[in-house]
């Protein structure tokens, strides 16, 4: 306990250092009663003081001090006068609460000044109930464990109430979670009961005595930490409250240390997973509906809910147990009835919905609301029983035009003590309910409007416009110059018929068939050459086929040159075989013919591929 016993001294230094500072005025605590549990992560120190003025003037202030370590972890406090005992006790208004100037005091305390209801005069009591919660004062130590260990923390406070006034009776009450407990400091009047640790009470101690304790115990507490919490509640005047909470949450308490063993956890869950947490509970409104849980990956169906007529209750269960150290993102949504939540005041209406998480015993560093008012809301305020940030901003959704106002509440460090209720005060007319409605309405009509003009309208170009025939003309063009494509297809397909008939007379010698192929290729290519010549003239004939006539011209020339070639090599080729010569010196007579009909039969394919492309 090494670490413990430098926290000691510190203390008691600082303890020489209060017992030097002057008290605040003459008040007297009569009795001082403090409770402090820590069954969960949360330290929740409950005090009921008794105040007596024994001075001669009346007092309107009364100071609260914690030690620096505590202060500076505290996230809520509230204080309220009490009247009665017992059953009878009540507790009225809280009262106005303010951080003091510390001024003249020590820097390791921190004071908080309280504004009574009515200044307490001379003789006069008063009870105080005060209540704080702090975070972060529960420490793991040690501060890694295995899997298979237990779940230690410590808590550092003082047997004494640290108070600038003096105290003529105190007593304390520590609620432990078991009765385990490792370690404690013992004093005079230290009783121990179970899982409640009592100190004192003491008699007649003068102002700011302190007296350091530590406690080391078990705890089985989920140490569920929300990183940061993002709340977007979107209200409907069409009767819904939607509610969207997106969660970062990661284990504060002992990090795991060493491997995780999923099939020891699953035998034997309890003993091999305690410092682990595996659901966690929210609490939600009673007529909560169309809940979802879900993640990044999708939506996780371990998850139960109950509900009945006072609340709904959504049991957690992440993909995976979470052990010290480790996060998990998901998200939770709700609907909520608009009528359970909306109420109008003074020409106003007003949003009366939780700040916090539902999620109980949950601590959140950084919490931001997002209350989304329905567009054209105007005159818009807010009402906190704490101090929060707030600012605004604009959401654009669907069939928005100027987007809908966004107030934006931020608060650091959040307890579930924070839970309370807000209202968002706006001005809202009906009449806007109805502008989305109509914006579909419009639209609708537009489109059918559109629709009949178009079905029944003739948007056609007029048949005596320039345009029109324009266009028809250039469309008689485009199918001349399929026409003279088709021809000269024609034309090249007649010629290799030509040229596979002087194969065949090669193979069989058979002149005679040669010459029939000849004969008919001749009457073919004359008809399809005065298929061409109107062709030509149509071409010619129009403006618009200026610069693709002179290429059609040259085809056509091309393809008669290339009907001359065909026919001397084909008359060469014959007379060859009547006058019985070799096959090579046939070849070389017509070697410069062939390499022409090459040539031409090339230029012929490069001006069909241009005019295609027309």
């Amino acid at each position: 306990m090494k670490q413990s016993s430098v926290v000691d001294l510190l203390l008691l230094l600082l303890a020489i250092a209060l017992l030097a500072t002057p008290a605040f005025s003459d008040l007297v605590l009569s009795k001082v009663e403090r409770r402090i549990d820590v069954t969960s992560q949360i330290a929740r120190v409950t005090k009921t003081l008794k105040v007596v003025n024994s001075g001669s003037e009346s007092v309107s202030e009364f100071a609260l001090t914690f030690p620096k370590f505590l202060g500076n972890n505290l996230a809520y406090l509230s204080v309220a006068p009490s009247e009665g005992k017992g059953k009878s006790k009540r507790t009225l208004v809280n009262l106005s609460v303010r951080e003091a100037d510390q001024k003249g005091l020590p820097d390791s305390i921190s004071v908080y000044s309280v504004a009574l209801p009515k200044p307490l005069s001379k003789g006069d009591t008063l009870t105080l109930e005060v209540v704080a919660a702090f975070t972060n004062v529960l420490q793991p130590f040690p501060e890694k464990i295995t899997q298979g260990e237990i779940h230690l923390v410590m808590l550092q406070e003082s047997a004494q109430y640290l108070s600038p006034y003096a105290v003529e009776s105190q007593s304390l009450s520590i609620k432990l979670p078991n009765a385990r407990i490792e370690s404690y400091t013992k004093f005079e009047n230290t009783k121990l009961q179970g899982s409640e640790l009592k100190y004192g009470p003491y008699k007649n101690l003068q102002s700011y005595s302190y007296s350091p304790i530590v406690v080391h115990f078990e705890s089985k507490a989920a140490f569920a930490v929300a990183e940061k919490l993002v709340r977007e509640i979107e209200v409907s005047h069409w009767g819904n409250v939607q509610v969207t909470e997106n969660y970062n949450v990661v284990h504060r308490g002992a990090q795991l240390k060493g491997e995780f063993s999923r099939l020891d956890f699953q035998a034997r869950p309890n003993p091999r997973g305690a410092s682990a947490f595996r659901h966690l509970l929210a609490r939600l409104p009673p007529r909560a509906h169309s809940i979802y849980y879900r993640d990044d990956i999708g939506n996780i169906s371990t998850s139960e809910m109950k509900s009945d007529s006072k609340k709904t209750e959504l049991l957690i269960e992440p993909r995976f147990p979470l052990f010290g150290g480790w996060k998990t993102f998901f998200t939770i949504g709700y609907g909520l009835p608009l009528t359970d939540f909306l109420f109008a005041s003074e020409g106003k209406r007003f949003l009366n919905i939780s700040f916090g998480s539902p999620i109980l015993d949950l601590v959140t560093e950084k919490l931001i609301v997002q209350v989304v008012l329905p567009e054209g809301s105007k005159d818009i305020s807010v009402t906190t029983p704490f101090a929060v940030k707030q600012s605004q901003e604009i959401k654009y959704s669907h069939l928005d035009i100027a987007g809908r106002p966004v107030v934006v509440l931020e608060k650091n460090n959040v307890v579930p003590d924070h839970n309370q209720h807000i209202q968002v005060y706006y001005k809202f007319s009906n009449i806007n309910l109805l502008s989305e409605p109509l914006m579909l309405i419009s639209g609708f009509f537009i489109l059918f409007i559109t629709c009949i003009i178009y079905t029944r309208a003739d948007i056609s170009i007029s048949k005596s416009s320039p345009s029109y025939l324009a266009k028809l003309q250039w469309d008689e063009v485009l199918a001349t110059l399929q026409e003279v494509q088709s021809i000269v297809q024609k034309c090249l397909a007649t010629h290799d018929k030509l040229e596979a008939s002087l194969r065949d007379l090669s193979r069989t010698g058979d002149i005679q068939t040669c010459k029939a192929a000849r004969k008919s290729t001749d009457s073919l290519l004359k008809d399809l050459s005065k298929e061409l010549k109107p062709l030509l003239g149509f071409l010619q004939s129009f403006p618009s086929a200026s610069h693709i006539s002179p290429k059609v011209e040259e085809l056509v020339v091309k393809e008669k040159e290339l009907q001359e070639k065909l026919m001397a090599k084909h008359t060469t080729v014959v007379e060859g075989y009547e006058k019985k010569s070799s096959g090579r010196d046939i070849e070389n007579r017509i070697a410069s013919q062939q390499q022409k009909i090459i040539a031409l039969r090339q230029e012929i394919e490069d001006l069909l591929e241009f005019i295609d492309e027309i």
